[in-house]
């Protein structure tokens, strides 16, 4: 899950559980907003670790001419 993808589960399930009010037989509105809520808050946190992750770096030297010695 991407940083984008999770922004849009919050705002998605946020606005199903407190904008929302509808009765629908058999489906709680309001608790699927919050699990929605909650799982994009995992996910924005993982993909957050994940981008922080340590990666290698590559430090180019510089190639001077070899001194040649007079």
């Amino acid at each position: 899950m991407r940083i984008g993808s999770s922004i849009g589960l919050i705002a998605i399930g946020l606005i199903l559980a407190l904008a929302v009010n509808v009765d629908l037989s058999g489906i709680d509105l309001t608790l699927v907003g919050w699990i929605l809520a909650a799982v994009g808050v995992v996910g924005l946190i993982a993909s957050l670790a994940l981008a922080r992750r340590s990666r290698p770096v590559v430090v180019a030297r510089e190639e001077y001419p070899p001194q040649r010695g007079y």
